[in-house]
């Protein structure tokens, strides 16, 4: 019987091939579930901002937890690009409410980016349901 060691999850150049910890996953969740209350109970003062709808779906924290890459869009629409500045202008406001609810030694700064994963899904959807591909499926 022999047991795995971290050579064996090396990759071709050598490098053992790791994801994020459990702490940094941990704090992302807190992050996303903090950030998505601020978004769904604050009325932001930015004119851009105003009566739009934000989802958080997914956080990423850098290992050195110091910046926050957060994936948002737009609920019910896709144009969630058009808000991307504005919600880089609120970010400072955004990270003090962080500060006041998370536990941490320093909060991450955050960078928004939009999530196309369900765009891609559905196009993905659409792609498999139509006639030449479901053909070649059914062989």
């Amino acid at each position: 019987m022999s047991s795995r060691s971290r050579n064996d999850l090396k990759g071709p150049a050598g490098v053992v091939a790791q994801g994020p910890s459990t702490r940094q996953l941990r704090v992302a969740e807190e992050v996303r579930r903090t950030l998505a209350d601020i978004f769904a109970r604050t009325e932001f003062r930015d004119p851009d901002l105003l009566d739009v709808r934000i989802t958080v779906t997914e956080v990423r924290v850098s290992p050195d937890f110091g910046h926050a890459t957060v994936f948002v869009t737009r609920l019910g629409r896709s144009d969630v690009e058009e808000v991307l500045p504005a919600l880089k202008r609120v970010s400072p406001f955004l990270r003090s409410g962080l500060a006041k609810v998370l536990r941490l030694r320093s909060v991450p700064e955050i960078h928004f980016q939009p999530d196309t994963a369900l765009d891609n899904a559905m196009e993905l959807d659409q792609l498999f349901r139509s006639p030449e591909v479901s053909r070649d499926l059914e062989g």
